[in-house]
């Protein structure tokens, strides 16, 4: 019954990426991304207030910490998949967001100087391979002439973004226990998104828009939360992390049955690819690489 934690979780972040692109057509970006959170601070409020009033001496030192938390994770992640939706697909924004935790690596790699081992370097060159696969349509080359469409940029900013947010979190690891600490970043999110939102077309939230919202703002927000946090207490990190590898095959189901988008050849190999090489990055397929690696040197 613990695997059913991380997987709830993973298919509402799943439908809330079908939500992101069905928002598209509804709000205004900067408007969906402020409401999202403040639905998120509204409902955590009565919750939560007290307990960050009392606290309120310890937090102060964590504040810049705190903010820089929000702004990576809930500002520019979450506002920039709300912007690449005008331009790209829910299968790709949820094929992209699988890259995280190999955008993890490498930013730990690069900025951290954390050594990276050969099962997943070799992972990082086939998800590299599904990337540059899935955003050529097939074709690679062809993004040599045409470049990378721009929700599809956006959304790799966004992904690595994110990325660097679970390194900081973990290595800073705010000591309030994972809901202070959630409530404390929704409400520096809500902050900074207000000048954003103040340059919205329109703040107007249509009948069509409200259910958008309080998915986004409760189920995404709030629920995946709690089902993510109790698969971390029941399953650990390593076992719970491998469940963020269905995101892209749940993400182009629920977009192929309530959006209608096809889900083409070029994504079952490319997202296969960046698949198979998280998987290496993550350990998950590390038996069999150790099987492989010794029958290959003897060879």
């Amino acid at each position: 019954m613990a695997v059913l934690f991380p997987l709830l979780a993973v298919l509402i972040w799943a439908a809330n990426t079908v939500v992101s692109k069905a928002a598209a057509g509804v709000f205004d970006p900067a408007a969906i991304s402020f409401y999202r959170w403040l639905v998120a601070a509204v409902v955590l409020t009565p919750l939560l207030a007290r307990p960050l009033w009392r606290r309120r001496a310890e937090l102060r030192p964590y504040l810049s910490q705190l903010a820089v938390l929000a702004l990576l994770g809930m500002v520019m992640y979450q506002c920039l998949a709300y912007y690449a939706a005008h331009s790209t697909t829910a299968t790709n924004m949820g094929v992209i967001c699988a890259l995280i935790p190999l955008l993890g690596l490498l930013l730990n790699g690069v900025v951290f100087r954390q050594r990276i081992a050969p099962a997943a370097m070799f992972g990082v060159a086939l998800s590299l391979a599904g990337v540059l696969y899935l955003l050529g349509h097939g074709d690679p080359a062809s993004l040599l002439a045409g470049g990378i469409n721009r929700g599809d940029a956006l959304m790799l900013i966004g992904s690595a973004s994110y990325a660097l947010y679970g390194i900081l979190y973990k290595r800073w690891a705010p000591p309030f226990g994972q809901w202070l600490n959630l409530y404390g970043q929704v409400l520096l999110a809500v902050a900074m998104l207000t000048p954003l939102a103040a340059s919205a077309d329109s703040l107007t939230i249509p009948a069509a828009g409200i259910p958008l919202v309080l998915f986004a703002g409760i189920a995404s927000s709030i629920l995946a939360a709690y089902f993510w946090m109790r698969g971390l207490q029941q399953l650990g990190s390593e076992r719970t992390a491998i469940f963020m590898n269905l995101l892209p095959l749940f993400t182009a189901l629920i977009a192929s049955l309530l959006l209608g988008e096809t889900i083409h050849t070029y994504h079952w190999l490319g997202g296969g690819l960046i698949l198979l090489g998280v998987s290496l990055t993550q350990g998950s397929l590390a038996p069999l690489w150790r099987r492989w690696r010794p029958a290959a040197q003897s060879a």
